[in-house]
């Protein structure tokens, strides 16, 4: 079964994000969504509480299952059994983070990175910048996905 994982805080989980898990599903037999825990980071959200939102986008999907980790992306591969690990770009500065970060993860991990570049529709939008707009009050609903 070809496993890839899909990391990162979803501090919320955006259009962008289900973009990208729609379209690594033809890639994968079964993709986990790995919300990140990291106690550095102030989030939004409760992991528990993002968690639950994104389960309940995939509930009808059996292929993707969704879990918290807290220790390093090729630790959470391997107990999920997972060779890729999925990763969205939307720039050339994200395509330079998530080169780097793929060249460590298959080092110290053996694990390969897959690189889905953002749709040119979802090219801004980010996590950061749907919560900016939830701090000072603006509607976010374009930019959150809707559970069909």
């Amino acid at each position: 079964m070809k496993t890839g994982i899909f990391t990162g805080s979803f501090d919320p989980f955006t259009v962008g994000h289900a973009d990208i898990v729609r379209r690594a599903l033809p890639l994968f037999d079964r993709i986990v969504i790995g919300v990140g825990v990291n106690e550095r980071k102030v989030c939004m959200q409760t992991a528990g509480r993002r968690v639950e939102a994104i389960a309940s986008l995939y509930a009808a999907e059996p292929r993707v299952e969704v879990r918290t980790y807290s220790d390093l992306t090729v630790d959470f591969a391997r107990r999920e059994h997972a060779g890729f690990i999925i990763k969205g770009v939307r720039s050339m500065r994200d395509f330079e983070y998530e080169r780097e970060q793929a060249d460590i993860n298959r080092r110290i991990g053996g694990v390969e990175t897959v690189l889905l570049f953002a749709a040119p529709q979802y090219e801004s939008v980010s996590s950061s910048m749907v919560r900016e707009l939830i701090h000072f009050g603006r509607s976010v609903d374009e930019f959150l996905p809707v559970k069909r």
